[in-house]
């Protein structure tokens, strides 16, 4: 019964380190630009073949 107890505890602890990396994540700016990713693969490609001809 103790090492369920101390399973859980330890779950929980490993847990809110989880919550509290996503949240500095969050608060220092990690997920601000949602744009970009989606149309990143077009802009590198327009920039590659701009570089290449000149």
């Amino acid at each position: 019964m103790k090492v369920i107890i101390l399973l859980i505890l330890l779950s929980l602890v490993i847990a809110l380190g989880f919550l509290m990396a996503f949240l500095w994540a969050v608060k220092s700016g990690q997920y601000d630009d949602d744009y970009t990713p989606s149309v990143r693969i077009l802009l590198d490609k327009e920039q590659q073949t701009e570089n290449n001809k000149s």
